[in-house]
C-alpha cells in the first residue's frame, strides 16, 4: 500500500522537465525551464516573471521553484520559468544586462512567444514583485489569457499601463501580503481601482517574499487558472518524489540584500 509522504519545501514531484532557451527580438538567449504534467496534457500554462535580480530575484526564487516542482503533478499546469536578461541561477546566466524593466519587454515577449509557438494552452502570466511590473508594462498580449500579481510594488508601472489592463478586460488577480514592504492591501485596493475588474486578495500575516506562505500563493494561482482542481492543494504525496538541493541559494536571502538600495 502506498505511503503518504509530506510535501516539504524541497520536495520535487514528477514532471516532464526540459531546459529551454528563449530567443529575444534584440538578439539575446535566455535560460529557461519548461515543466509539463508527468502524463496528462496541461490544461493551463504559467509563465513566471521573477523578482528584482539586483536583489536576488531569479527563476528559482522560492515560490516559482515550488510552482515548477508541484503544479505539473498536482494541477496539470505547465510551468515556464526563466532568468531575465543578465540574471543568474543554478540553471545558468541569461545573456545581456539588467535594464530597469525596459529591455525586459523583449524577455517577456520571448516567453509568451515560446508558449504560443509550442501550443501551450491558456497562457497566464504570474509576476512577483519586479515581475509584476513586467507583467503590467509588457504582458498584455493577445496570446495571454490573464495575469496574477504577487506582492506588486508598482515601482515601474505607470497609470497608462493600468489603463491598458482596464480597457482590455483580461482577468487580473492581485495577491497582496498584509505586511508587504511596499504596497499593503488597503493601498493596493486604491491603486488597482484603476482596473475595476481586478481582484485584490489580501493574505493575512504574509510578507513580501512569502516565506512560510508559498502554499497559500500556489492555491491562489491554481484557483485562478485551473479552478477545477480542489483546494487547498494536497500537502502529502504517495508517488515518486525527489528532494532538491537548495543550498546554492544561501546568498540570495533577504538578509544578504537588506542594505542594498532599491
Amino acid at each position: 500500500m502506498p505511503v503518504m509522504v509530506k510535501i516539504r519545501g524541497s520536495s520535487v514531484l514528477p514532471a516532464r522537465r526540459e531546459p529551454v532557451t528563449l530567443h529575444t527580438a534584440d538578439g539575446l538567449d535566455l535560460v529557461a525551464e519548461l515543466a509539463l504534467p508527468p502524463e496528462n496534457d496541461p490544461v493551463a500554462t504559467l509563465v513566471c516573471l521573477h523578482p528584482l535580480p539586483t536583489h536576488g530575484g531569479m527563476m528559482d526564487s522560492q515560490v516559482f521553484r515550488k510552482a515548477a516542482h508541484r503544479l505539473p503533478a498536482l494541477a496539470d499546469i505547465a510551468v515556464l520559468r526563466f532568468n531575465t536578461r543578465g540574471t543568474s541561477s543554478v540553471h545558468g546566466t541569461s545573456e545581456g544586462e539588467f535594464d530597469q524593466g525596459v529591455g525586459e519587454q523583449h524577455d517577456v515577449a520571448a516567453a509568451i512567444e515560446y508558449a504560443e509557438f509550442h501550443d501551450l494552452p491558456s497562457i497566464w502570466l504570474v509576476g512577483w514583485s519586479f515581475g509584476t511590473d513586467l507583467t503590467l508594462m509588457h504582458g498584455h498580449d493577445p496570446a495571454v489569457a490573464g495575469a496574477i500579481l504577487l506582492s506588486p510594488p508598482l515601482r515601474f508601472t505607470q497609470p497608462e499601463h493600468l489603463a491598458v489592463w482596464a480597457d482590455g478586460g483580461k482577468p487580473l488577480k492581485v495577491v497582496v501580503p498584509e505586511h508587504d514592504d511596499y504596497l499593503r492591501p488597503a493601498e493596493a485596493r486604491e491603486r488597482f481601482a484603476a482596473v475595476p475588474h481586478a481582484e485584490v486578495v489580501a493574505v493575512e500575516g504574509a510578507k513580501h517574499l512569502w516565506v512560510g506562505d508559498a502554499e497559500r500563493v500556489l492555491d491562489e494561482i491554481v484557483g485562478a487558472i485551473n479552478p477545477a482542481v480542489p483546494l487547498p492543494l494536497p500537502t502529502e504525496w504517495d508517488g515518486p518524489m525527489e528532494v532538491a538541493d537548495t543550498s546554492a541559494y544561501a546568498d540570495r536571502t533577504t538578509a544578504v540584500f537588506r542594505e542594498t538600495p532599491m
